[in-house]
């Protein structure tokens, strides 16, 4: 049994949409970020860094945090949605750490310049939003070459969708990205994350553009 700590953010869904694509049992813990449930002493146990979200698997008493780490953890668990060696392993690992160093951090910079605070740093509003673009531009020319970045459906796509599923907060049209547009359609699709996308709020639906 996994014990679960999340949020409806991008990061904490990575996490439930993982879980409901490798049918692992799992019970939700909210942490409601908007009330700073996150700095409670019994959170920062499992999670250092004060973030959502983490995992405790009860089976070995391990906890994970950082969605990257839980992605890993729980394909290393199951043996599923990263293969183990060869090319294709390295390329799942690249994708993921593509979104973890940029797609992530620069679309959150992002939401917060071009959502959140218009109009009061026009130099971040330009600077996060031209970012934004360009690794859109990145992923598109990766899609068309490949139906999924790594080739398989992988943690990789996991973990870059629930990202791009702020398009609009990040001022992005996706028909301006065919490639990703058809990939994101595609993964919408899928009733594991759907289903995941959902967690812990199910009034929660993916966007669709």
């Amino acid at each position: 049994m996994i014990d679960l700590y999340t949020w409806s953010t991008p990061n904490g869904r990575k996490a439930s949409i993982m879980l409901e694509e490798l049918g692992l049992p799992y019970n939700v813990h909210p942490i409601n970020i908007m009330k700073d449930e996150q700095f409670a002493p019994d959170f920062l146990a499992i999670s250092p860094n004060n973030r959502i979200p983490a995992i405790v698997d009860t089976d070995t008493g391990q906890s994970v945090f950082e969605s990257g780490a839980i992605l890993m953890y729980l394909a290393n668990k199951t043996g599923k949605l990263w293969p183990a060696n060869g090319e294709a392993h390295w390329q799942t690992m690249e994708w993921l750490m593509w979104q973890m160093g940029g797609f992530g951090p620069m679309l959150g910079q992002a939401h917060h310049f071009l959502k959140y605070n218009v109009g009061k740093a026009p130099y971040a509003e330009e600077r996060y939003g031209n970012e934004a673009r360009r690794l859109y531009g990145v992923l598109d020319r990766r899609l068309a070459e490949v139906d999924f970045v790594a080739g398989e459906y992988s943690i990789a796509d996991i973990a870059i969708f629930p990202w791009a599923c702020r398009f609009e907060w990040q001022n992005i049209n996706l028909e301006d990205f065919p490639n990703v547009k058809r990939w994101y359609l595609k993964i919408a699709e899928r009733p594991a994350v759907i289903k995941g996308y959902g967690i812990p709020n199910d009034a929660d639906k993916i966007p669709l553009p």
